[in-house]
């Protein structure tokens, strides 16, 4: 099946019956309203039956009609803009179920990556960081946030952790321009994908560097430049992503390399820990500021 959706049901539009015909050119024409259709809801909209709907899903090789809506909806969150996202939302969601509702999406992703994460690809993206000489580690827009916490981890737990923080392109080349072989890329992309961060993965792999992609789909730019794809569900029709999924999973990764490290990193841990309290970096509950401390 081709990588576009909307390519392949051009493509095959010619055999498709009259009814199917009807449902191909909905879906092209309005996408955004038929990702969030029941087979029944789509058919009554053009005409036809809720059967015809979900022959026509397996007519595009899809298993059924639940697997062409999710590739639909992978399709939007890609190409919606904001504005689009809002208007989803306000047709999907009501003011007082906003808070049921995300939190469910979220425990939906979290649940549905955690049944279809192979655990070998896993433990290979762990081996991955823990051998590498330095980690890099990148995010754009609103994975910058979980590349941002992840690299403050890394860096407690590994011996050169190098968090790209910068925003031109130019100098995200610059900052990885020392990467070889011997290193690791952990890159964040979710919809809508950055071009920035396909562009770093691009050249960690023409490095031959070993890059770690956490991202939502095969169809993921940075999907196909990856060594070991970590696959996280965000869906979530609203103007934000839901990103509780690849937290987690990046919080599994943290977890898995400091077992596998726990005997190098004691000592260097200890001596954070003292450093932390000769110079009162944490302050400890209950504990009052003096009049000094105050700001």
């Amino acid at each position: 099946m081709s990588t576009d959706l909307i390519t392949h049901i051009l493509q095959e539009m010619p055999g498709f019956s009259k009814g199917q015909r009807r449902i191909a050119s909905y879906i092209v024409e309005h996408y955004d309203e038929a990702a969030f259709m029941t087979a029944f809801r789509l058919g009554e909209t053009v005409g036809v039956s809720e059967s015809t709907v979900v022959r026509f899903a397996t007519e595009l090789g899809f298993a059924g009609y639940p697997q062409l809506q999710k590739a639909i909806q992978k399709l939007i969150r890609s190409k919606l803009t904001s504005v689009q996202r809002v208007e989803v939302s306000r047709s999907r969601m009501r003011d007082d179920q906003v808070l049921e509702q995300v939190m469910t999406y979220d425990m939906a992703n979290i649940r549905q990556t955690l049944e279809e994460m192979p655990r070998d690809v896993f433990d290979e993206a762990v081996r991955a960081l823990v051998g590498a000489r330095h980690v890099y580690v990148f995010g754009a827009g609103s994975c910058r946030a979980l590349a941002q916490f992840c690299a403050f981890y890394l860096k407690l737990l590994l011996p050169d952790v190098r968090l790209i923080n910068t925003a031109g392109e130019t100098e995200i080349l610059e900052e990885l321009y020392p990467i070889t072989s011997d290193d690791a890329l952990l890159v964040v992309s979710f919809p809508r994908y950055s071009s920035r961060s396909v562009k770093a993965a691009h050249f960690a792999h023409s490095r031959q560097a070993k890059v770690i992609a956490v991202t939502d789909s095969m169809l993921s730019p940075v999907a196909e430049l990856s060594s070991s794809l970590l696959l996280a569900h965000s869906d979530m029709p609203t103007v934000v992503d839901s990103l509780a999924a690849p937290l987690s999973v990046i919080n599994a990764l943290l977890v898995a390399i400091s077992l596998k490290r726990a005997d190098d990193n004691r000592a260097r841990l200890n001596e954070l820990e003292a450093l932390w309290e000769t110079y009162q970096i944490y302050q400890p509950l209950g504990k009052q500021q003096s009049a000094e401390e105050q700001p």
